[in-house]
């Protein structure tokens, strides 16, 4: 391992949304994405704010607190003139995320005689910018970002004995040296009792990995001091390189956004086309006035064209920010690189020539006509079927408005259906079979054993056993078995109930809504929704 220097700016999210407020940083603040608290300040943490905290809660253990959302385009803007000045005294800087950045101690240390020097050498650098920060110095990468935490140099063959008595949280507390899983593995360990990283550390390799995974051992090696064990690095063909002449040259932000996208595309193509995956990208750019601008970030998982693309959009609006003159060339050039079956391709296959094609068309699309004229589903927070799904911009961050992992009581028990009808778009059944295209909400009727209506009674009963299911212009459909009805207590304040609306004239006045799961006689099973215009086709569950 290479003795490696963390700095790390604490609160990062926070910082660049006051700054971007003109707002103290001594105020309580909080950054929030997907109605969860991403980022707080100390004085926010000191009344009871804590991580991934939902809104109501932060607000209601401290009322004053400040909202902001998050912005990571912003972060990156910010984090640039840090980072070049890092720069100037570190070579070799890494950018592990906006906030969080790593060089080799070995530079810094002899230039200005000892590891304790550079790191006030470099905090002095970046408090004269009023920007609080901290350094960490250690044997290995992930053992130095936990140092820069505590503010700590950890002297050579010492990282063990650093880790052992932190708590067994720290494992999860960066996210940019832990997997997306850490921290459900971290709150295992806790109900398992481990309390430190030295309890963690104790247990035996082969015990380790047969429990808790390829991701608990990466967790038990950072205990034991070691750090994540070198990835098998690939030769890089040097062809791999992708350069890209800019005419016109890019002076703004979204032109060149749009150029970040296209070509973070045709890089993957030739990484894919050589079978290989970056962990370490490097981004160069030629400005007009001829000033050459480089930055290297480091990835914990492989890089994907999206991921890629963002951290290309994120470098040139921080340069564009900062003024250099209009950007004339480009270039990503591979640093490491692992085989490209450490990547999890999505069900359909690999990202091939197919995906990219596609990619490229659907990015012309938006050119053409707008970004919201390509749109891709996330799944999202509600109760009803159509309120689980969000459609947001194709190639921005799919992150839904509504936090899926909060508790929606009422909310519709798994398994969820698998077409959903279009939210607020009643019409025709569609082209499926007796009415289940789903291309809107479908009216249809139930009805008992002699053609009467079946409707929810103010009781909450059905009026009557279902037999015949109805659809609107087709043959009726023998009825062979159903559940509920599930009574519905949503929105009640706007008088809908937030239910099937619809042009259709209202067949009921009152605010009765209701679920029924429902099996016809040759069909796939439906949830149908009643409402005030009677019953509609939620969901098909194929």
């Amino acid at each position: 391992m290479t003795r490696t220097l963390v700095l790390w700016c604490p609160d990062w999210p926070v910082v660049t949304a006051l700054k971007a407020a003109r707002q103290p940083t001594a105020l309580p603040a909080a950054v929030f994405s997907a109605n969860r608290v991403k980022a707080c300040s100390a004085t926010a943490r000191m009344d009871g704010v804590a991580m991934g905290m939902r809104r109501r809660e932060a607000q209601s253990r401290c009322p004053e607190l400040l909202i902001f959302t998050a912005d990571p385009e912003r972060d990156a803007r910010d984090f640039e003139p840090v980072a070049a000045a890092v720069e100037s005294m570190a070579p070799g800087l890494e950018v592990l995320r906006a906030g969080l950045l790593a060089c080799p101690a070995r530079g810094p240390a002899r230039y200005f005689h000892g590891e304790t020097r550079a790191a006030e050498a470099i905090l002095d650098t970046i408090e004269a910018l009023d920007i609080e920060c901290r350094v960490g110095v250690a044997d290995s990468l992930e053992v130095a970002v936990l140092a820069a935490r505590l503010a700590s140099i950890v002297p050579v063959g010492m990282s063990a004995a650093f880790c052992a008595p932190l708590p067994i949280s720290m494992l999860a507390a960066e996210v940019s040296i832990a997997g997306a899983d850490r921290p459900a593995l971290v709150d295992l360990l806790q109900r398992l009792g481990l309390r430190t990283l030295g309890d963690y550390a104790a247990l035996p390799d082969v015990k380790v990995a047969t429990r808790f995974g390829t991701d608990g051992v990466l967790a038990h090696r950072l205990a034991q001091g070691l750090g994540e064990r070198s990835v098998s690095r690939r030769h890089i063909p040097p062809d791999l390189t992708i350069q890209q002449t800019c005419d016109p040259p890019l002076d703004r932000v979204d032109t060149a956004a749009f150029a970040a996208r296209a070509l973070a595309e045709q890089f993957h193509a030739r990484l894919a086309g050589a079978g290989l995956a970056c962990t370490r990208l490097t981004i160069s750019a030629g400005t007009e006035l001829g000033k050459q601008l480089s930055r290297t970030w480091r990835c914990a998982a492989p890089l994907t064209p999206a991921a890629t693309a963002d951290r290309l959009r994120w470098q040139l609006d921080g340069w564009l920010s900062s003024s250099p003159g209009a950007i004339t060339t480009l270039a990503l050039e591979p640093v490491e690189a692992v085989t490209a079956g450490r990547i999890q391709f999505g069900l359909w296959g690999s990202e091939g020539e197919d995906d990219q094609r596609a990619g490229w068309a659907l990015a012309r699309v938006q050119g053409l006509l707008g970004p919201l004229s390509v749109l891709a589903p996330v799944l999202s927070g509600g109760r009803g079927p159509q309120q689980r799904v969000a459609l947001v911009p194709w190639g921005d961050e799919r992150i839904a408005a509504r936090d899926p992992a909060a508790p929606w009581p009422g909310a519709l028990p798994a398994p969820s259906p698998a077409r959903v009808a279009a939210a607020g778009a009643a019409g025709s059944a569609g082209t499926g079979s007796a009415g289940t295209g789903l291309a809107g909400a479908a009216s249809v009727g139930l009805q008992d054993a002699h053609g009467a209506p079946v409707i929810v009674t103010d009781r909450g009963f059905l009026s009557a056993t279902p037999h015949w299911f109805a659809p609107a212009d087709q043959p009726r459909t023998r009825v062979v078995g159903w559940g509920g009805p599930w009574l519905l207590d949503e929105r009640w304040w706007d008088g809908t109930g937030g239910q099937h609306a619809s042009s259709e004239p209202a067949q009921h006045t009152d605010n009765r809504h209701a679920r029924v799961q429902l099996e016809c006689a040759g069909q796939a099973p439906m949830l149908l929704g009643f409402g005030a215009e009677g019953w509609v086709v939620e969901g098909v569950y194929d």
